[in-house]
């Protein structure tokens, strides 16, 4: 692959997984400070957000990424070249100031975030390293996660194979942690990586009321030869659990041209291939907008398909809604950064402990504040504050958009609801698809607003603890 004629300050190299392969300073440190390594999967949310982008849709992509590590905000400018083995980023521009947040090692606290959001299979296991359920997010893993559920109850050393060393001492649930493993069926080494659970605000008590164990895919080796083509990409998917039509087939077929489309008419409104008249510029950016917004339109048909299926159920899990809201708000921070807005999250000290399945209420959340980034005006503010009623988590969203009469809110949760908007791209069925998501969790999605005034989206799960 070859760099554009920018002058890079640093480069790096990512594969078919989003793996970072090599990097150059200071995103190779930026890279382990927020708790990843070199080769791993990007540690960086805003940055993973761009090469993923980059790699499905065949696209050069130039966007800020923002973040922090270590008490400091940093944000850069990169540019990332998709090619057939991954892609090539380019560093174009730097900067780190003193954080306005409180000064800790957020690549630590941020950690177990990035890791459940990888995780081939999570499982809860009890304070006995007795197995109590168990998800499986990677199709390799599927036959795994079937033994682990018929064996609730017993211990899950009992199920799994350990490789290369000796199996530890069962009394202490720390040995087992970065242990890698084989398991029958995949082609793919796993490490085990195990979150202690607590109860009660103190982090330091000696043992664990139990603690939640992910396969994570192992950096270090996989089984077969190296020639071997490698998985292009390790991402659950819950739509493997189900019998998805538009997912596998309609989708997997479709995928391909439309994004082939996006890429010739991005190519065209470029100029890559020579001078063109600035209308034919114009048209080219509004077939490759339409083509964004038909892959967009066939993964909310794919979700609309799961969460429709009588079969679909979610995963409850203890998390920390801070936490997500964090996540959520890092993934879309170059959004509202290009529009001159500011996310306000809840500060790195404040937990509010839910019962819930991490990457649904993350893909909620996501949907829910990129509302709030398309219909509020430039230059406006958001805000995502915790509270809770009972025993019940809340998180909210306010924006200052133009807000929402008493009937627009009746009918926005409505399927292919987009309340008369024409040209946004949207499907109307995201919030549709949201508030199922919220009510398969034992929680609700609803909306406080006043016209000319913003709206406030509530979702509320069981609280935990």
């Amino acid at each position: 692959m070859r760099l554009g004629a920018t002058s890079s300050i640093a480069s790096a190299i990512t594969d078919q997984r989003d793996w970072l392969i090599e990097a150059d300073e200071p995103l190779a440190g930026l890279q382990r400070r927020r708790g990843g390594t070199i080769p791993g999967i990007i540690a960086i949310p805003s940055l993973l957000e761009v090469v993923r982008k980059a790699r499905e849709t065949g696209l050069k992509l130039s966007r800020p990424i923002v973040t922090i590590a270590q008490g400091q905000d940093i944000s850069a400018w990169v540019e990332v070249y998709p090619g057939d083995d991954g892609c090539q980023i380019s560093v174009v521009n730097w900067d780190e100031a003193p954080s306005s947040h409180a000064k800790e090692d957020l690549s630590t606290h941020y950690q177990p975030v990035i890791e459940r959001y990888l995780a081939g299979l999570i499982a809860r296991i009890g304070a006995s390293q007795e197995i109590l359920s168990v998800q499986a997010y990677d199709a390799e893993l599927e036959p795994l996660a079937e033994q682990m559920r018929e064996a609730i109850g017993r211990r899950w050393t009992e199920l799994m194979e350990f490789s290369d060393q000796d199996l530890p001492a069962d009394d202490d649930w720390r040995q087992f942690d970065r242990i890698e493993l084989d398991v029958e069926g995949s082609a793919r080494s796993w490490m085990i990586s195990l979150i202690p659970l607590q109860q009660g605000i103190s982090q330091e008590r000696a043992k664990p009321t139990g603690f939640d164990l992910l396969l994570l895919p192992s950096p270090s080796r996989f089984h077969d030869d190296e020639e071997e083509e490698i998985p292009p990409s390790f991402m659950p998917d819950n739509s493997q659990s189900y019998d998805s039509v538009i997912g596998r087939e309609i989708g997997a077929v479709l995928r391909q041209p439309i994004t082939r489309i996006i890429a010739n008419a991005e190519t065209i409104r470029t100029q890559m291939a020579g001078p063109l008249a600035h209308e034919y510029a114009n048209y080219a950016a509004d077939i490759a907008s339409a083509g964004e917004h038909l892959l967009g339109l066939l993964d909310d048909l794919a979700d609309l398909e799961i969460v429709e299926s009588e079969s679909f159920v979610t995963s409850p899990d203890r998390i920390d809604l801070a936490d997500v809201a964090r996540q959520a708000s890092g993934i879309l921070n170059m959004r509202a950064m290009g529009r001159g807005m500011i996310i306000h999250t809840p500060r790195s000290g404040d937990t509010m402990p839910a019962i819930g399945e991490f990457r649904r209420v993350l893909q909620i959340l996501l949907n829910v504040v990129g509302n709030a980034i398309a219909y509020s005006p430039d230059g406006s503010e958001i805000w995502i504050k915790l509270t809770h009623k009972g025993r019940r988590a809340i998180i909210m969203v306010e924006d200052q958009g133009a807000g929402l009469s008493p009937d627009e809110q009746n009918r926005l949760f409505k399927k292919f609801e987009r309340l008369g908007r024409k040209n946004d791209g949207g499907s109307g069925l995201g919030l549709y698809i949201s508030r199922r998501l919220a009510r398969a969790m034992a929680g609700d999605l609803t909306v406080e607003s006043v016209k000319g005034e913003g709206a406030r989206f509530i979702l509320d799960l069981p609280a935990a603890g």
